[in-house]
C-alpha cells in the first residue's frame, strides 16, 4: 500500500476541523463540526468517516488547536502550534500577507508576517469571539447567521462593549427595551467585536499592508468581515479572504504532516 493522504486536524474550543490533501496537495476531504466539549467522539468519529472514504491509504497526520494537546498524546500523533500551522499556509497559498485576523470559538488572534513572526492572542476572555457572538445573537432571539442577515440592514451603530457577555448584554438590553432597531443592535455587536480586537490585540501596533481574515466567524459572517475592513480603511485590494478561511489552520496541519512518518489505517 504505497498511496498516500497528509490530514490535518485543528481541534479548537468549539469546533473540529479536518482538511485531508492528496499527493498533490490538493483538498479531498474536509470537515467543520461542533464538538460541544466531546472532543474524543467528535474525533473518532470523523476518523471513521474518513477511513469509510479513504481505507486503502497511508497517512500522514499531524493535529494542531487548543483542545489538540491531549489527543495528539494520547494517539502518538505529531502536534504543533496553531501559529506555526497558520504559518505553513500562509507562506504556502497567501505569500502576500503581512497580518492575518482569525477569530475562534473562544479566542482570537493577530499574528503578524514580519522578519519574524508575532502572535497576539486574546486567550483569557470569550469577549469577542465565536462564543460571544453566539451569546449576544441569543438575546436577539437568533444565532449568528440571523445575526449577519440583520446587520446587512443596519442605519445607526451603537457604542457596545465587547470585554464580555455581561457587560455587552448591560449595553444591549437598555438598547431592546428601548426598541432599537434589531439590524443596529447586530451591527452593534459585530463593531464591537472589531474593536475589541483592534484596541485589546493590537495595543496600538498598525494592521497594515495585505490582511487575510481566517476562522468560522469570519468566514460565515461577511458583514462581521465587512467591519474590520471598514474600520481599518483597507482597500479591495489588500483584503485576502482565501477560500475555505475556516479549513485554513487544519490545511498548515496537513502540510507540516508530510514531514512525519506514515502510518496504515490499522
Amino acid at each position: 500500500m504505497d498511496k498516500l493522504l497528509h490530514i490535518g486536524m485543528d481541534i479548537g474550543s468549539t469546533t473540529l476541523k479536518i482538511v485531508c490533501l492528496d499527493e498533490n496537495e490538493n483538498i479531498i476531504f474536509s470537515s467543520y463540526e461542533r464538538h460541544f466539549s466531546d472532543t474524543k467522539n467528535t474525533v473518532y468519529n470523523a476518523l471513521n468517516k474518513l477511513l469509510t472514504e479513504y481505507g486503502d491509504f497511508n497517512y500522514t497526520i499531524t493535529l494542531t488547536g487548543s483542545g489538540a494537546m491531549f489527543i495528539s498524546k494520547a494517539l502518538k500523533l505529531p502536534f504543533i502550534q496553531e501559529v506555526i500551522s497558520c504559518k505553513r499556509v500562509v507562506e504556502k497559498d497567501m505569500p502576500t500577507t503581512d497580518v492575518v485576523i482569525e477569530l475562534g470559538g473562544e479566542d482570537a488572534k493577530i499574528i503578524y508576517f514580519d522578519k519574524s513572526i508575532e502572535q497576539r492572542m486574546n486567550g483569557t476572555c470569550a469577549g469577542g469571539t465565536g462564543a460571544f457572538l453566539d451569546q449576544m445573537a441569543l438575546l436577539l432571539n437568533t444565532d449568528t447567521i440571523g445575526l449577519n442577515e440583520l446587520a446587512k440592514n443596519y442605519k445607526l451603530i451603537y457604542p457596545i462593549a465587547s470585554r464580555c457577555g455581561v457587560f455587552a448584554k448591560s449595553d444591549v438590553q437598555p438598547l431592546l427595551n428601548e426598541g432599537a432597531a434589531k439590524e443596529d443592535i447586530a451591527v452593534s455587536i459585530f463593531q464591537a467585536v472589531v474593536n475589541q480586537t483592534i484596541s485589546g490585540l493590537a495595543c496600538g501596533r498598525p494592521i497594515r499592508g495585505n490582511i487575510a481574515f481566517l476562522g468560522g466567524p469570519l468566514n460565515y459572517l461577511s458583514e462581521l468581515k465587512k467591519r474590520f475592513i471598514e474600520t481599518l480603511n483597507l482597500k479591495d485590494e489588500n483584503v485576502i479572504s482565501p477560500e475555505n478561511a475556516h479549513l485554513l489552520v487544519a490545511k498548515g496541519a496537513a502540510l507540516d504532516s508530510i514531514n512525519h512518518q506514515p502510518i496504515t489505517p490499522e
